[in-house]
C-alpha cells in the first residue's frame, strides 16, 4: 500500500507541473487552505470576503499561464496571447490599458515612453525568468530582493509555460531582449524551466547580443532533463495531458537537449537538496529539492555550484538563495562553497 501511495503522489506532482488546469486548480486550493487556516476575525467593510480573494487569485493564474511577454521596459510590458495573434499592454500594477493589434500596441507603448510614464532602463538590467506551470509572480520575493539591493533594472519575464514549446519560448525572450535600449547590458536569474528557455535562446541569439549578458544564476535548472518527467512517460494519461514544453521535457528530451547551448558567459548554480543520498523526495534518487535531483542541475563549465537546504518551490523566498544570487550577480561568485548537510531550510 505504501507503495502505491508513493506512486500516487509521483503522479500527482507530475502532473501538478505539466498540466495547467491542475496547476491552477492547486492554486486555487493552496490559497483556499491558507485564508480557512487563519484565525477567524470580521471582516472590514472594504476588505474582500476569502472566497473572492480566492477567485481573483485562481482568474490571475489562468490568465499568466496565456500570455507571453514580447516586450518588457521597467515592468511595464506587451504581451501576446499564446494561441492568437492577440495583444495587450499591462502596466506595472498587472493592469491592462490596450487591447488590439501589434501595431496599436506598439504605438501606444511608445506613446507612454515619450510622455514619461515608463521609466528609462538603467544600463544594467536583470531579468528574471520563471518555470513551467508557474507565472511572474513566482519570482516576486526574488524582484523585490534585488531591486532593493541593486542599482540596476529589475524585470521579470513571463510566458505561457504550458501553452508553446521552448522554442517559441526562446523566440519571445529574444523580442524581449531586442527591444531594449542597445546601451543596456543583462543579467538572468532563472528557476527550473525557464533556464532551458535561456539555453534554447542562445541557440538563435545574436552574437552582439550575446556580448551584452553579463552573468547568469540558474536555480534548481534541469539541465540533465527529469527523473520526475521521465516517470510521467510511463503514465497514460500524464502524456495525454501534456502539452508544449511540459511534453517536450516528457517525452522529446532527447531531441530538445540538442538544441540547448551552455551558456558562454559567467553562470552559477544553486540547486536545492538537504547535501545528503536521500533529499526531500522519497520518489527520487539521491540528494534532490523535492523535484529536480541535485545532479540534473549541474553543467560543464558552471563558475560556481552551490546546494542550499531548500525545496524547489520555495527558492525565491529563500533568504540564502537570495543573498548567493546577489554575489553572483554582483561579484561572478557565490560566498560559501557549502551550507552543510542535514540544515532546516528556511
Amino acid at each position: 500500500m505504501a507503495r502505491i501511495s508513493v506512486r500516487y503522489a509521483a503522479s500527482l506532482k507530475i502532473s501538478l507541473a505539466m498540466c495547467s488546469c491542475a496547476v491552477i486548480f492547486c492554486s486555487f486550493v493552496i490559497t483556499a487552505s491558507r485564508t480557512e487556516g487563519k484565525e477567524s476575525n470580521l471582516p472590514h467593510e472594504n476588505e474582500k470576503h476569502w472566497v473572492s480573494a480566492v477567485f481573483d487569485h485562481f482568474t490571475s493564474a489562468t490568465d499568466a499561464l496565456q500570455w507571453s511577454d514580447i516586450r518588457v521596459l521597467s515592468n511595464w510590458r506587451i504581451q501576446q496571447h499564446a494561441q492568437s495573434e492577440s495583444y495587450r499592454i499591462l502596466n506595472m500594477n498587472d493592469k491592462v490599458v490596450v487591447e488590439g493589434s501589434l501595431g496599436v500596441c506598439s504605438r501606444n507603448f511608445s506613446n507612454l515612453i515619450q510622455n514619461g510614464d515608463i521609466d528609462p532602463l538603467r544600463n544594467d538590467a536583470v531579468i528574471l525568468i520563471h518555470g513551467l506551470g508557474e507565472s511572474r509572480s513566482a519570482m516576486n520575493p526574488l524582484v523585490a530582493f534585488l531591486d532593493k539591493n541593486m542599482s540596476a533594472s529589475i524585470m521579470a519575464f513571463g510566458y505561457a509555460s504550458p501553452q508553446a514549446t521552448l522554442a517559441s519560448h526562446a523566440r519571445a525572450l529574444e523580442q524581449v531582449l531586442a527591444s531594449l535600449p542597445p546601451t543596456t547590458n543583462v543579467s538572468f536569474v532563472g528557476h527550473s524551466m525557464g533556464n532551458l528557455v535561456v539555453r534554447r535562446w542562445l541557440q538563435i541569439a545574436q552574437p552582439e547580443m550575446i556580448n551584452r549578458i553579463n552573468r547568469m544564476v540558474m536555480l534548481g535548472p534541469p539541465n540533465q532533463g527529469s527523473d520526475l518527467a521521465r516517470l510521467a512517460a510511463h503514465n497514460h494519461w500524464l502524456k495525454t495531458m501534456a502539452s508544449g514544453a511540459a511534453r517536450e521535457l516528457v517525452l522529446d528530451w532527447d531531441t530538445i537537449r540538442n538544441d540547448l547551448q551552455i551558456p558562454p558567459f559567467q553562470y552559477g548554480i544553486i540547486a536545492g537538496g538537504k547535501g545528503d543520498n536521500e533529499g526531500y523526495s522519497s520518489i527520487l534518487e539521491g540528494d534532490d529539492d523535492a523535484i529536480v535531483r541535485v545532479s540534473e542541475t549541474q553543467l560543464r563549465g558552471a563558475d560556481g555550484f552551490l546546494v542550499i537546504p531548500v525545496r524547489h518551490s520555495r527558492m525565491m523566498k529563500n533568504t540564502d538563495v537570495q543573498m548567493e544570487t546577489l554575489n553572483f550577480l554582483q561579484k561572478g561568485q557565490f560566498t560559501k562553497k557549502t551550507y552543510g548537510t542535514n540544515i532546516s531550510e528556511k
